[in-house]
Parts: structure tokens; C-alpha cells; sequence
């Protein structure tokens, strides 16, 4: 029963479902399903979630591809082999390794990107919409059921039912609107500035032309994604432009010591065992993290380096595309000789976020290497399509060639 609707602990790997799932009405099976579907970490990391069940519960399952869910099997019972977690540790057990040598230790800095909760009242609604939408005509039967969707997880806000004269308040809606912005943004107060902000903005810039907020045409308009998506889109645009702030500066607030990790598990997949690293395994999130450490581990320049696992809690503060203030986590770390390391970003497709992250670790590795003199962190950006076509030799060789955000 806590898989009940409610239930928002987002750490769910494992969904078993036991239940008979006979009813006509999917609501059961969507909502045991869906907490899986909630993912426990931002940004693009690769999660996943095993399902096991009833045939009428698979059945259900299977049909969610539909909507883009992409599925994998996974033979069970007799005959089948175990697909066990991988267990990524520090390598004590090795004796062929000098960890001492091997470790790294890695600065955390104080944030430099914060929040400076200004008055909203400097919002000009005038100036914040990134687009007009176009107000569509609906039919009576259209306007007496409008459903309103969380634009972050799809899943169902609260629902507007209107009686057979289309009665209604928008008043609810736009409060929904200002506390949904609110609460993303993590504001504590403003809401009675913020409410008459978005009203005006739905009233008067939001569509293309000046609406009449008790038509019941605009509840239904309010109900449809573009809409929603550019009110939330401009608001947060908006606040975050209004209230992120960078201090200029950061100071060293603590150390990272590679051989501190504690032992964590990940999916079973394709790994190396390093002869250059404190951790007994190397996995990547992709293949071509993979192929470069195969290339760390070949470079003689190379005294050791490791994959920034999460589990090390090495990452930069910066603000992202969107104007919120999110967490890096680069690749690679690269001790180049006791006085030299390397922070290493490999990247496939480009994102609209990449340039802002490299840049974020430029200006990180400048506010270390101020903040302290014992050990110079270096940069470098690795994009595929040129490792794949001048493959470097040496680390130095990577440093002199590959100089974009330098």
C-alpha cells in the first residue's frame, strides 16, 4: 500500500507486482509503475528499473512502449545467469598497487553561483514572454473538463470540472500557476506579488491578443502544454535572470581524497580493471568514456586518474541553459605528476548546456589554483569526433591539441 497514489520517495529500483491488475480502469497499475518511472537523480544520467510481476500487470507494462518507453528483457528462473550489480571499491586488496601514489585529492570549493532574493516586483511582464500562443475556440463540450499537468512529470495536478453553463474561476489556475514557479525555483515568499504578476501576464501577453480571463475558452487554453510551457518557461527565465548571481570568487571550504569513497554499486556492464586508479573497476556512461580510459591507462605521462563517479561528490555549481542553477559533474580526474591534475570532459552529441558547464570549469580550475598553490589544475575538453579521428598518444599530446574552450 505505500505504492499508493501519495507516495513520493523517488529511490525505487525494483517494482514487483503481485496483485491481480484484473480492473478495467489502469489506475492501479499506472501508479505502481510510475514510481519507478521517477527519476532519482537530474540532468541526463542514465537510470533504471526493474519490473517483475503478474501476467496482466507485463501485459500493462509492455504497453507503455507506445509512449516512448524503451524496454529491455531479462531471462529468468532455470538456466538463466545472474545479473548481480557491479561493486566499485578502492583497490586494497590489490598489492600490486601503490595507493599512496595513486590518490588523488581534489579542492571543493565554496558555491560561486547563488541566489539573491530580490523584489519580484522588478519583473516587467511586458518583457518576459518568449513567444505569443495563439488562443484557439473550443466547443462547450471541450471547455467542461480541463486537466492540468505537473510539465515536469506529466503527472496529473488537479483537474477543473465546469458545470453545463461553463461556471468557472481562474483564479485557482493562476494561483497554480504562481505556486507551481514558487515552488521550482525554491521561493519562500512573494507569492502575493507573484499571482498578480502571472495574472497580467495571462491577461495580456501570454496569447495574441488581450483575452478576457472569465471566457471559459481561456481555462481550456491554460490547459494546453504550449501554453502552460511558456508561462512557466518566461516566469523562470525571469526570476532566474532577476535573482542568480556570481560572486566573482570561491574559496577552498574542504578535500576530496579518492581513497575515502566508500564502496558503491552500479549495473552490470562493460568495465576495465585499472592499473592506474585507486578503484578497482572502471565503467563509463557511455562507450566513448570507456575508450579514453583505455587511453589514460596506455599514456605514460599518466600517474593516475579515475572516473568521477557520483559516489565521489566531486561537482561544480553553474547556471545552466535555462537559467537555473544546476551541479556539473565532469568525467574524468587526471593526476598528471604530484603537482599537476587534469579535469577531463568527454562528450559525444553537444548539448545546449556543454559550452556553459566547460566554461563553469574553466573559471573553477582559476578560482583553485588562486585559492591554493601546492597542486595546478588544468582543463580539457575531449569531443569525440576528434579523438576518434587524431588519436593522441600522450596526455600532453591531448593538452597541446585539444585547446576549444581554452
Amino acid at each position: 500500500m505505500v505504492l499508493k497514489e501519495g507516495w513520493d520517495v523517488r529511490n525505487v529500483t525494483t517494482i514487483v507486482g503481485l496483485r491481480a491488475y484484473t480492473a478495467k480502469s489502469n489506475i492501479l497499475p499506472e501508479q505502481t509503475l510510475g514510481r519507478g518511472l521517477r527519476k532519482m537523480y537530474g540532468g541526463n544520467i542514465e537510470e533504471y528499473v526493474s519490473v517483475v510481476g503478474t501476467d496482466a500487470f507485463m501485459e500493462f507494462v509492455e504497453s507503455i512502449q507506445a509512449e516512448g518507453v524503451i524496454l529491455e528483457r531479462k531471462p529468468m528462473g532455470d538456466g538463466s545467469a545472474p545479473n548481480t550489480p557491479l561493486i566499485i571499491e578502492v583497490d586494497n586488496e590489490n598489492t600490486k598497487k601503490n595507493l599512496d601514489e595513486l590518490d588523488i585529492e581534489i579542492p571543493v570549493l565554496t558555491n560561486r553561483v547563488f541566489r539573491e532574493y530580490k523584489n519580484l516586483s522588478e519583473i516587467d511582464t511586458k518583457k518576459i514572454g518568449l513567444s505569443k500562443v495563439k488562443f484557439k475556440k473550443f466547443s462547450e463540450e471541450e471547455q467542461r473538463e480541463i486537466v492540468f499537468k505537473d510539465i515536469t512529470t506529466g503527472e496529473i495536478d488537479h483537474t477543473t470540472a465546469l458545470d453545463s453553463a461553463g461556471v468557472s474561476d481562474y483564479r485557482s489556475v493562476i494561483g497554480y500557476f504562481a505556486q507551481t514557479i514558487m515552488k521550482e525555483l525554491r521561493l519562500v515568499s512573494g507569492y502575493d506579488i507573484l499571482y498578480p504578476k502571472v495574472k497580467q501576464f495571462v491577461a495580456e501577453d501570454l496569447f495574441e491578443n488581450v483575452i478576457d480571463l472569465d471566457d471559459p475558452n481561456t481555462l481550456r487554453n491554460l490547459s494546453e502544454l504550449e501554453p502552460t510551457k511558456v508561462i512557466f518557461e518566461s516566469f523562470k527565465k525571469a526570476i532566474n535572470s532577476l535573482t542568480v548571481k556570481d560572486k566573482g570568487e570561491a574559496e577552498i571550504r574542504d578535500y576530496i581524497k579518492l581513497r575515502k569513497v566508500r564502496p558503491f554499486a552500479v549495473k552490470n556492464q562493460g568495465y576495465l580493471i585499472p592499473k592506474k586508479s585507486v578503484f578497482n573497476r572502471i565503467v563509463g556512461d557511455s562507450h566513448l568514456e570507456l575508450l579514453f580510459a583505455r587511453f589514460l591507462e596506455d599514456c605514460d605521462d599518466v600517474v593516475s586518474y579515475a572516473k568521477n563517479y557520483l559516489a565521489v561528490n566531486f561537482r561544480i555549481d553553474y547556471v545552466n541553459a535555462s537559467g537555473d542553477i544546476s551541479s556539473y559533474i565532469p568525467d574524468f580526474i587526471v593526476k598528471k605528476n604530484k603537482n599537476e591534475i587534469v579535469i577531463i570532459e568527454t562528450k559525444g552529441a553537444e548539448d545546449l548546456d556543454d559550452p556553459l558547464k566547460i566554461e563553469r570549469l574553466k573559471t573553477w580550475c582559476v578560482d583553485v589554483n588562486k585559492a591554493q598553490t601546492k597542486t595546478k589544475f588544468d582543463f580539457v575538453y575531449v569531443d569525440q569526433e576528434s579523438f576518434e579521428k587524431y588519436k593522441p598518444n600522450s596526455l600532453a599530446d591531448l593538452l597541446a591539441s585539444f585547446k576549444e574552450y581554452k
